[in-house]
């Protein structure tokens, strides 16, 4: 079975038992189809440009918005309609890692899509030559990620109904990458998102659902919502580019394992690094390019790291690369540097905060090493991509190892009980 496959049915049972009762499966409805309870107008804007307005400012546009939301939005019988024109309808609630199930109808000529986290786009158009847009890709179909301009765009085949009848969409997020299904046909398969406000920065960790039109009428029903545990998060994750990745620890020892073993323990199918103790515990193997992925869990204020390159003596954050594994959110550590907090490497290069799971979750990250380039993908975001070698170090001299193109992998205690779990790895 392909791995897109196994995506789609890891977590919910039959689409077709799904879709006929959602709430029994977890779901809840995004719209009760009577009115625009929970929803309000907003214009195609920025996050952070909304972010930076005062509360007068905000109240102000917000009023415009739904002004304007409210003359060109209605409901007709259990569908909200929209005449072409007009602000967005955008949920008040914000969401993170999500299941969306939706029905929309439209006309041709017509162009709308559904901005996720506040972000555009999951796309909807007029897919037929009449409709005039083949040379911006509207031949390929509704249901890709039309404002990405570095990964996939476009569907693999079109997928979209004639006009007058009903199109059902299915959309998962989590972190930055995205799955679609419309009318049962996968157009999007685990994709990274691109922000479209703000390219050097992923996507923001939340943020509303907006239902966007313009050029036709656009109906929409059917609304579902079901927030993702981060199990649920982390299955998915997992299924996900997964072929080649070979186990590193057993569950069950640490077998395999050098280094500290008398400072950590198993428990509970994890590598613990016991309380009050530490050191550097390390594969048995060197590693040139490869990818390494796990599971982690952290106490309050828990401190480790990860081992990269490590030549097998001293301190990996200095004769190797250390990538940080720390409680961001702790107040002891609320004034380190930027390359301090987790998933930075050490010294070197600054991660994109925001993106761990509350203490006490498990959190789910992918190492991708590729000669001196170092890729820290957590929770299915990309919080750094640096060549260190192409960085200057902040630990001065004793930093000898930041350009080593191969070494150990391991973990850096620093005398918290930080756990690690189905830790894998493929060679490249």
């Amino acid at each position: 079975m392909r791995t897109s496959l196994v995506l789609w049915s890891c977590l919910a049972p039959v689409v077709a038992q799904a879709a006929a009762d959602p709430a029994a499966h977890g779901y809840r409805r995004l719209w009760q189809g009577t009115d625009f309870a929970g929803w309000h107008g907003q214009r195609h804007l920025s996050p952070y440009e909304l972010a930076r307005l005062d509360a007068a400012a905000r109240a102000r546009l917000r009023a415009e918005d739904d002004a304007a939301m409210r003359a060109h939005w209605r409901v007709d019988g259990g569908e909200l309609v929209n005449d072409g024109a007009g602000a967005y309808l955008t949920s008040d609630a914000e969401f993170g890692d999500a299941e969306y199930r939706l029905e929309y109808r439209t006309v041709a000529g017509a162009d709308s899509g559904i901005y996720l986290r506040g972000c555009p786009q999951v796309q909807i158009w007029d897919w037929t030559e009449a409709g005039g847009k083949w040379s911006l890709g509207a031949d390929k179909g509704s249901g890709g990620l039309w404002n990405n301009e570095r990964h996939q765009r476009f569907p693999p085949r079109v997928a979209d109904r004639p006009f007058g009848e009903w199109n059902r969409l299915e959309i998962r997020q989590v972190g930055e990458r995205v799955w679609v299904r419309l009318n049962d046909v996968e157009t999007t398969a685990g994709v990274v998102m691109e922000n479209y406000w703000d390219r050097s920065r992923p996507l923001p960790p939340r943020g509303p659902l907006q239902l966007q039109t313009h050029g036709g009428e656009i109906r929409f029903r059917a609304l579902w919502v079901k927030d993702l545990t981060a199990a649920e998060a982390n299955a998915l994750l997992a299924a996900h580019d997964a072929d080649g990745f070979e186990p590193i620890f057993d569950g069950r020892s640490l077998a395999g394992w050098q280094g500290a073993v008398d400072d950590y323990e198993v428990a509970g199918g994890a590598i613990r690094c016991k309380q009050g103790r530490g050191g550097v515990l390390f594969s048995a193997r060197r590693y040139g390019d490869c990818d390494l992925r796990f599971e982690f869990r952290l106490p309050a204020g828990g401190n480790n790291g990860l081992a990269i390159r490590y030549p097998g003596e001293g301190d990996p954050a200095y004769t190797g690369n250390e990538v940080q594994v720390l409680d961001d959110s702790a107040p002891q550590h609320a004034t380190l540097q930027p390359w301090q907090y987790h998933g930075s490497v050490y010294g070197v290069a600054a991660a994109h905060r925001g993106y761990l799971r509350p203490v006490g979750q498990w959190n789910f990250q992918q190492v991708a090493l590729r000669g001196t380039r170092v890729t820290v993908v957590l929770n299915g975001t990309t919080i750094v991509d640096a060549d260190v070698a192409a960085l200057p170090t902040q630990l001065g001299e004793r930093h000898t190892g930041k350009d080593r193109s191969e070494g150990f992998v391991g973990f850096c205690g620093h005398g918290s009980a930080v756990e690690f779990r189905a830790v894998q790895i493929r060679p490249r």
